[in-house]
């Protein structure tokens, strides 16, 4: 049987490359990628006061254009490459197209594919932490923060759970999507971060985010999308009831909130437990993180002292927590199995299947390693992202001026967001960026009294 004309292999397509692989994975890409650009930068520029819209978009702007230049550059062998020790690569460029051209480590598409795939979360990682110091940390600490932080930590972090190559890798731990990678580390870091300093597209997106992470358009894949909706929609609502039942009002922020923390919490599990295990999941979700934001953080100390922007400690640490934890409980054999594919698959096991198997110690030995795995993250960010800190402190101030912090935008860009909508504003040549110039369009704009607007 022959194949037809689309399906047979050349040079462009070699017999090694699956084509629709290859295009759900650059379709997942592109949703991740959506989810940071433009989707936290709205998110943040929508939430945070108007004087600093410009501030919290523009450090996620900057991180995602940072981080891939630093991927391409160094990053990529560092997290997927070469063995250099147990928990890192060798640092080399990923920018040779016969590299980029051949065969991934994992999946039947190019390397080209698979830099862009795990750019994407390496990317959204930076974005997360920047919720933790909107408005509080120099734009220009920001600006060394983070390569430095992306070179010596997350390429560690990535290295040890995700390359076939890494030690907790090689112990069996399970994170399908980044719970500890990404969320776990952003949360601690970000939380770290700002202990220092103080002295739509989103939902959708995670889609491409959990269902990439098989590197196969498989069943897998649309098991892990569906169980991500699933525990969403059931953190969001179970996060809704409890602002009704305390708080007498329901909170579109909270809503939100409880949206992130069933994202968070799902993602190391998404397409290795089972749909009514996500409804858990997703019910633990909404109501843990739920009460560290409101009550445990004002009863402790160090919770209050921080200034943690967005609660990303709470929202992805506490939720990136819960969501490893739990797929050392839920997760199943079988689908375990079809994720990793490799001949000692036995060893996933979930502490749940495992007591009612009778592989009891398996079980247990998981959950050893996923709270090995935790452990694992959190000293390396804690300790990575102090020094780190430090040593930008060294060169410039980590946290803005008084000024700054009073005024804004306008203080720290020279631009101020949403000027042309402002009734009180005064339309003249800003300090920066203006889009006419000075020379040659010397008129300003003003409103009169009667809201109209004329040249003067």
């Amino acid at each position: 049987m022959e194949f037809p004309p689309n399906l047979l292999p050349d040079e462009a397509s070699p017999e090694w490359m699956n084509k629709a692989d290859n295009a759900w994975q650059l379709t997942a890409a592109t949703l991740v990628g959506l989810q940071s650009i433009p989707g936290l930068m709205i998110l943040y520029g929508g939430m945070v006061k108007k004087k600093w819209a410009i501030n919290s978009a523009f450090m996620a702007l900057y991180a995602f254009a940072a981080v891939l230049v630093c991927w391409v550059g160094w990053g990529f062998h560092m997290a997927f490459g070469e063995n250099l020790v147990e928990f890192w690569g060798k640092p080399t460029v990923a920018l040779d197209q016969k590299f980029l051209l051949s065969q991934a480590f994992l999946g039947y598409f190019p390397n080209s594919t698979m830099v862009l795939f795990q750019f994407v979360f390496a990317a959204i990682t930076l974005v997360l932490i920047a919720g933790a110091v909107l408005g509080r940390m120099n734009f220009i600490a920001w600006m060394m923060f983070v390569p430095l932080w992306l070179t010596f930590s997350y390429t560690i972090a990535a290295y040890s759970i995700w390359c076939p190559d890494g030690w907790l890798a090689k112990l069996g731990v399970i994170d399908f999507a980044g719970g500890y990678v990404i969320h776990v580390s952003s949360g601690v870091a970000g939380f770290t971060a700002a202990y220092w300093v103080s002295a739509g597209l989103l939902w959708m997106g995670w889609s491409g985010f959990n269902g990439g992470a098989p590197y196969v358009a498989g069943s897998d894949s649309s098991l892990a999308i569906l169980n991500t909706h699933v525990c969403t929609a059931t953190s969001l609502i179970t996060w809704l009831i409890l602002d009704i039942s305390f708080f007498k009002r329901p909170s579109i922020i909270g809503a939100v909130q409880g949206m992130i923390t069933g994202l968070v919490c799902i993602t190391p599990a998404a397409g290795v437990v089972q749909c009514w295990a996500a409804i858990l999941m997703g019910i633990i979700s909404g109501s843990v993180p739920w009460y560290t934001m409101t009550v445990l953080h004002h009863k402790i100390k160090l919770l209050r002292y921080v200034d943690d922007t967005f609660a990303v400690f709470h929202t992805h640490a506490i939720a990136g927590s819960l969501g490893g934890i739990l797929t050392g409980f839920f997760a199943v054999p079988k689908l375990s199995r079809l994720f990793f594919l490799v001949p000692d698959w036995q060893k996933y096991i979930g502490l749940a299947y495992a007591l009612q198997t009778g592989k009891s110690s398996a079980g247990f030995r998981q959950m050893g390693v996923q709270l090995a795995g935790l452990g694992f993250v959190i000293c390396l960010n804690i300790v990575t992202t102090s020094l780190i800190c430090l040593f930008i402190q060294l060169i410039v101030p980590l946290r803005m001026s008084d000024e700054e912090l009073e005024i804004g935008d306008e203080s720290v860009h020279g631009e101020e967001a949403y000027a042309l909508w402002d009734d009180r504003e005064r339309f003249g040549n800003p300090k920066n960026n203006s889009i006419y110039d000075v020379d040659d369009f010397s008129a300003t704009m003003s409103r009169t009294r009667s809201h109209e607007v004329q040249m003067v």
